[in-house]
Parts: structure tokens; C-alpha cells; sequence
């Protein structure tokens, strides 16, 4: 059964679209509330889970929590452990040796793998450095 595209499944791809980060739903429904205040939370919710099924943006997951990116091709991400942010990693490869190394010790047919390194990004590190440096 193919669905029809609504105007609110369009407000809610053009705002991933013109987001360059990594959004929550929530962060999203904000979003897009500001241009239809009528549109509701589940509506939102689930066209983000009918155009991550359909492969029009991706779903993620972060330390538990569920993001969207418009970016569907495999790639890596950064995790600020302190306050959250998501990044895209662009060096670094699709690491084919490495599927195909897991295909062969597991049996599974591997059809893509992404990466998430974890670590603290530049503003959380100056907010520390600078918190520790206030009582010398």
C-alpha cells in the first residue's frame, strides 16, 4: 500500500533536510510546530518512522536516545558524551575489509556497519578547563 505524501510529512523531510545537525523527535516537533502549530506530536513521530523505513532519512541512536539524519549514506558519527552533540565523520572509510572480515568469522551476509566514536568536543572541554581553572 503506497501512502500519500501530506503536507505535514513534507514539513517534517524539509526540516531534516535543512538541518545540518543530528535532531531528536522532540527537537523536531518544536521545529516544525513553529510553522503549523496544528500539527501533533504523533504525527510527527510517525512520519519520522515511515521515511526512516523507507530509507528517506536515517534513524540513530545515541546513548539511548533516537535521532534523524538526512544523510543516508553509510557513515560515521562523534558523540559528545558531555552535552550530546552528534557529528558526521567524514575521513575514514566504509571499512570493507573489516565487513567482509565479520561476514567470514560470523556466517552473516553484512550489509553495512557504522561507527561511533565517543569523546568530549571542543566547547565541553574549554567549559572544563575553564571551571578548573576558576578556583586557582
Amino acid at each position: 500500500m503506497q501512502r500519500r505524501d501530506t503536507k505535514q510529512r513534507r514539513l517534517v523531510l524539509e526540516n531534516i533536510q535543512s538541518r545540518c545537525d543530528h535532531p531528536t523527535a522532540d527537537e523536531i516537533y518544536l521545529s516544525v510546530r513553529e510553522k503549523d502549530e496544528h500539527i501533533s506530536r504523533g504525527t510527527v513521530y510517525r512520519n519520522l518512522e515511515y521515511l526512516s523505513e523507507n530509507g528517506t532519512i536515517a534513524h540513530l541512536r545515541f546513548a539511548g536516545i533516537g535521532r534523524y539524519d538526512r544523510n543516508t549514506v553509510p557513515h560515521n558519527h562523534l558523540y559528545c558524551v558531555s552535552c550530546r552533540k552528534v557529528i558526521d565523520v567524514t575521513g575514514g572509510q566504509a571499512h570493507t575489509e573489516w565487513d567482509q572480515a565479520v561476514e567470514k568469522e560470523t556466517s552473516y551476509r553484512i550489509i553495512g556497519h557504522s561507527t561511533v566514536f565517543e569523546g568530549i568536543c571542543p566547547e565541553c572541554l574549554k567549559k572544563k578547563v575553564s571551571v578548573c581553572n576558576e578556583g586557582v
